[in-house]
């Protein structure tokens, strides 16, 4: 969560994943999951948004990264928006977005707890980010970035100070993305004014983490179990439901495909998409 700033870290897979990003020219709308919570979007217009991108490793040995580093942020220069959820470190996190933003003068959202961690992190004075490029938004507010029309809506998190989500529009397709949201009493009317293709619904077990001050293990959860992720998804009304983060933290990583048995009986979701990590979706 709230972990210490990594240091510049190698990517384990080189440069494929933002170059094929890159290159890619979908007919509608693709995805690509990064791990953890992280998502790139790009429509038929080439316009890309990052989703809560992060490269760190935690902070051994209370968070340990489980999976690997898909990508250098310094090789990422065609970002149009990086989105951010909440201010957790491995949501906002200057030596994992702030590259991003200094090469492809994308422009950074999130709300003020997490543009607070940017001016904590320094991240106009350490990278060439200038401020302009960092804009605060709250519930209620809505931007565009190329072909894209994007909602920011309340979301459920405790253990955030200020969490947002966002409901993502590229023409008929809407994906929902609630950063690590539990179950709701708002996503009802989400998926009353909103039809949503796709909802990203963090999951992950229950498990034993260090203390982030005394170190001593305590009981965690931090994601959705299985019977909250469906009742995010169906609350939506969701046609597809992505698991997230389950990949990411020892300790409290689980078993996606456990959700097809959770899913099976309920109108929504319909249908129900696995990715690892690297993975690209076509909506």
């Amino acid at each position: 969560m709230n972990d210490a700033s990594d240091p510049t870290i190698a990517s384990d897979w080189g440069d494929w994943l933002p170059r094929t990003i890159e290159a890619a020219e979908p007919d509608g709308l693709a995805l690509w999951y990064l791990g953890c919570n992280g998502f790139v979007l790009k429509g038929r217009d080439e316009t890309s948004l990052w989703i809560d991108p992060y490269v760190g490793l935690g902070d051994p040995p209370r968070t340990v990264r489980m999976i690997p580093v898909p990508f250098d942020p310094a090789d990422v220069y065609d970002a149009d928006a990086v989105l951010a959820t909440h201010e957790h470190t491995d949501h906002v996190h200057g030596p994992s977005q702030a590259p991003i933003l200094a090469d492809s003068r994308a422009t950074f959202y999130g709300a003020d707890d997490s543009l607070a961690v940017t001016e904590e992190e320094g991240w106009t004075d350490g990278w060439d980010v200038r401020d302009d490029q960092l804009v605060e938004v709250e519930e209620g507010d809505s931007f565009s970035v190329g072909d894209f029309e994007v909602d920011v809506v309340r979301v459920n998190d405790p253990d955030a100070t200020h969490p947002v989500g966002y409901v993502i529009r590229h023409g008929d397709t809407t994906v929902f993305h609630g950063g690590d949201t539990k179950p709701s009493d708002g996503f009802a009317d989400l998926g009353a004014a909103y039809d949503v293709d796709l909802a990203v619904v963090a999951f992950g077990s229950v498990g034993r983490v260090p203390d982030k001050r005394t170190r001593e293990p305590e009981r965690t959860r931090w994601y959705c179990d299985e019977n909250q992720a469906v009742a995010v998804a169906e609350a939506l009304r969701a046609d597809r439901l992505l698991p997230s983060h389950w990949d990411m933290w020892k300790g409290l990583t689980a078993d996606p495909t456990a959700l097809h048995d959770h899913v099976r009986g309920f109108e929504y979701p319909d249908r129900l998409d696995v990715v690892e990590i690297g993975d690209r979706l076509d909506l």
